[in-house]
């Protein structure tokens, strides 16, 4: 049911292997990547994306930029290369997050580059984990038959392996607990249509893609029971950034009264983001909305556009937050805490 290590390392261990998302579900690419700006770009561009996915690149990215350096060069060269990695996109705290942790395991070592290796393939095998947590979790806030709406893609693609809000979804499927999925195309990248709608369909799941401004039909004719969306961070208040159009459906939601949960790894939960409105959001190429995917631009010359990734989803709109730790419900503040740190 799960996709082959989408993100990891070559055989040889030199180089960073991904599967390039942009292309996707056209061609299945696959590229070793061994050099700063090749790795930035992979970032920038989608090539790799998702918020744990990202986090997991970091660190392997970390690791084999390291093993290029003469010994002496690693401790004072790493801090650099980590921050040209983090800056590469502001709004996922699992970027900054992994590369923290990289830093922080290299420090003071004799052998920094053996303990990136170890490091980098720990940050994996523990997201591996926390998918299934979260998919266990997930599993109980819905019954079988649900109709569940899903915005950008949160699955394996995004993750290391069944994902955070598609978690519940193919866990559920290989145990035969069947649902309903209806897939947001998630304008302007079309990673709903591209790739939730591909992972979906390729694990056998009962999917079907829609329009972004079609989910206030299906809530309105019954067919959601529940929407579950991923997160790139979570504010000390529970607030939350998810991809572009993510809180569109938190408010149509509560207007319908369905259930409207977050789900990601306690590595997304910032308390040192005080609120929402803290939370640096990235700004893309108005290219991405009037040309990207036509043959044709679709836009008269010289239109202005905006175009943020991200957009914040009030905490009053959520229903609950979950992680590997378990259902965090309202009020946030105290709940998110004690997720983070422990009762």
């Amino acid at each position: 049911m799960t996709l082959p290590d989408h993100v990891g390392l070559s055989s040889d261990g030199t180089k960073v292997r991904i599967l390039d998302q942009s292309l996707l579900p056209g061609r299945e690419v696959y590229l070793e990547l061994d050099q700063l700006d090749q790795l930035i770009e992979a970032i920038r561009s989608l090539r790799v994306r998702g918020a744990p996915a990202i986090g997991i690149f970091a660190g392997y990215a970390l690791y084999v930029l390291a093993r290029q350096l003469e010994k002496s060069a690693v401790q004072k060269e790493l801090p650099r290369l980590g921050e040209a990695l983090s800056n590469a996109r502001p709004t996922a705290v699992n970027l900054s997050w992994a590369v923290r942790r990289m830093l922080q395991a290299a420090q003071g070592q004799e052998d920094p580059v053996a303990v990136l290796g170890r490091e980098c393939r720990a940050i994996h095998e523990e997201d591996a984990a926390m998918c299934r947590a979260i998919a266990e979790h997930g599993l109980t806030l819905v019954k079988p038959g649900d109709g569940i709406l899903t915005h950008c893609n949160a699955g394996q693609l995004a993750t290391s392996q069944y994902g955070t809000a598609l978690g519940p979804v193919l866990l559920g499927q290989e145990r035969g607990i069947p649902f309903r999925v209806f897939a947001d195309e998630t304008r302007p990248l079309l990673q709903g249509a591209r790739l939730t709608a591909w992972e979906l369909q390729r694990a056998g799941v009962d999917v079907t893609l829609i329009c972004d401004n079609m989910a206030g039909m299906v809530m309105k004719q019954g067919l959601v029971q529940a929407c579950f969306v991923g997160c790139d961070r979570v504010a000390a208040n529970g607030d939350a950034a998810n991809k572009i159009g993510t809180s569109g459906v938190a408010v149509l939601a509560k207007h319908y009264g369905i259930p409207f949960y977050v789900l990601g790894p306690s590595s997304t939960i910032d308390l040192d983001c005080p609120t929402g409105a803290d939370i640096p959001i990235e700004e893309r190429p108005g290219e991405e909305i009037g040309s990207l995917w036509y043959r044709e631009p679709m836009a008269p010359a010289g239109v202005k556009f905006y175009n943020p990734a991200f957009d914040v989803t009030e905490h009053d709109l959520i229903t609950g937050i979950v992680t590997e730790k378990g259902v965090c419900n309202p009020p946030f503040s105290d709940a998110l805490r004690r997720i983070k740190y422990g009762a």
